[in-house]
């Protein structure tokens, strides 16, 4: 999630009964739904009850608010990430620079392809929902966002390693790209 789509949520948005998240007008205004974890909507509902009970006629609609009761904004939010990040020893004290909410975001998505190919999922028939469930309004903005690790290069070369046949598994399932196909056609 960019740092601007939490701070607008509304509360409405949580969605605390169904498990879910929408977000609306996110990136070019398109809105998503996001399914969340049951672990995530228990913490979410008992910050929402501790919000009711802190704030009973709350100033603003927003899901999260600041000590003031008033809506966060991107500065708070991103101010608070990097007191946190030295709090957890991400930053030393005197770092200036250090990792970004953006950078967690970024290791998030490496961390679950690698989850991915460590489980054998079939990787490139997920991204299209990975895509979405991160925000992006196409798969190739995905492919952007994540980083080259030796690991994750590791095991997405494998696909391409040759299987007992001699071929090549293609990168794409209906679509040959070159340099990587050495039978047949995948189309016919």
């Amino acid at each position: 999630m960019c740092v601007s789509e939490p701070v607008g949520l509304k509360r409405a948005d949580l969605e605390l009964e169904h498990g879910s998240l929408s977000i609306r007008g996110a990136k070019f205004s398109k809105s998503r739904w996001l399914p969340r974890h049951a672990s995530t909507t228990a913490k979410l509902r008992r910050y929402a009850e501790q919000c009711d009970g802190l704030y009973p006629t709350p100033s603003t609609p927003s899901s999260f608010r600041s000590e003031q009761g008033t809506r966060l904004t991107t500065w708070s939010v991103r101010a608070t990430v990097v007191e946190l990040s030295h709090q957890i020893d991400l930053r030393a004290p005197q770092d200036h620079q250090g990792p970004r909410r953006h950078d967690l975001g970024h290791r998030f998505a490496i961390r679950t392809l690698l989850d991915w190919y460590r489980s054998g999922v079939d990787v490139e028939q997920r991204l299209p929902q990975f895509a979405a469930y991160l925000g992006h309004a196409h798969v190739a903005d995905t492919y952007w966002y994540l980083s080259a690790t030796p690991e994750l290069l590791a095991l997405a070369a494998r696909r391409l390693e040759p299987e007992r046949s001699g071929e090549v598994r293609p990168c794409a399932p209906r679509r040959a790209c070159r340099g990587c196909w050495s039978g047949p056609s995948p189309s016919g």
